[in-house]
């Protein structure tokens, strides 16, 4: 059972979408969930491993979505006292399931390394590709000619003539062409679709190659994304010194505020749409609930209700108007 997880984490932290890990820390009987009980949920809501059921299921589903949104862990704690002493930094839940018991979960979300894709060979090109590498990148370096004593940290180098665009979530590119195949590079890097594109060029040149890109229809929308010249003005003047400025400008992008979207690592609120169809929202506690598994359904009105426990299922029972309008 524990290699099977095993192998399931390897196969999700290879991939190239983004998932969150829940870990039990803390339980008291009669939870059913115990420490070190773990569990992935990817963000269509599917669960992977076991976190516990009821109550627990839901509202780590609902905090795992609520992590890959912001990017940030938490711990979360699911008791069923009303007088718990809160301590800040933990998300507090009341469990309404009648079977009791605490839990504690820590819940991180893990955000695929960032793939850096370097069109050309120039020294710049190689000092990024190491430089890169060196703070977790994952490097592609694509042009004619280049070869593994030019790039020797690289994960992956593949001839320009051969290359063909595969677009994935968490990538940027830049064009370090500097005068070789400098116009085909850019039309190859606009085919990926990539969070971040920067060409290092001054902008004379770069206006020049915009605008016969153009000609041959390239749109504007397209051309004015690159970012050009490459990097953050820092007044860099050797190709270590212009690879670490347009590095800061990635980090820069990648934390600002538009960043989830733009690298495609966009979720959606926790809602309904947010999963699969099989996921059902509790009207009564707001926790997602699986249709196919639920143990607690009423038909009110001529449609199903599900509910995580059987404590909502009995407060939806008392007063179902306060919870469906």
């Amino acid at each position: 059972m524990r290699s099977d997880f095993l192998n399931t984490v390897n196969e999700f932290s290879k991939g190239t979408e983004p998932y969150a890990m829940a870990m039990i820390v803390r339980r008291v009987v009669p939870s059913s969930g115990k420490p070190g009980d773990k569990a992935i949920i990817t963000k269509k809501g599917e669960i992977h491993g076991w976190i516990g059921g009821g109550c627990t299921k839901g509202i780590v589903l609902k905090e795992a979505m609520a992590a890959l949104e912001d990017r940030k862990p938490r711990l979360v704690s699911i008791t069923p006292s009303p007088d718990v002493q809160e301590v800040p930094g933990v998300t507090y839940y009341k469990m309404t399931c009648q079977s009791g018991g605490e839990i504690d979960v820590y819940i991180e979300p893990m955000i695929p390394t960032t793939h850096l894709v370097i069109f050309g060979r120039s020294h710049i090109a190689r000092a990024l590709s190491t430089i890169a590498k060196s703070t977790g990148y994952e490097v592609t370096v694509i042009a004619n000619g280049a070869d593994e004593d030019m790039f020797p940290k690289a994960d992956q180098i593949v001839a320009l003539s051969e290359y063909k665009a595969q677009t994935a979530n968490n990538l940027v590119v830049v064009v370090c062409t500097q005068g070789d195949d400098d116009a085909l590079s850019l039309e190859k890097a606009m085919e990926l679709n990539a969070g971040y594109l920067a060409f290092v060029s001054s902008q004379k040149k770069a206006n020049s190659i915009f605008m016969g890109l153009k000609r041959t229809g390239t749109s504007i929308d397209k051309l004015s994304a690159i970012k050009t010249p490459a990097g953050l003005d820092i007044n860099a003047k050797t190709p270590e010194e212009v690879a670490i400025s347009i590095l800061a400008q990635i980090i820069q992008e990648k934390r600002s505020d538009q960043a989830s979207e733009t690298f495609g690592l966009e979720m959606d609120t926790v809602d309904e749409s947010a999963f699969e169809l099989d996921y059902y929202i509790n009207p009564v506690c707001k926790i997602p609930v699986q249709r196919s598994s639920a143990k607690y359904v009423l038909e009110h009105k001529g449609e199903k209700v599900y509910f995580c426990c059987d404590g909502c299922k009995e407060s939806f029972e008392k007063e179902p108007e306060t919870y469906i309008s």
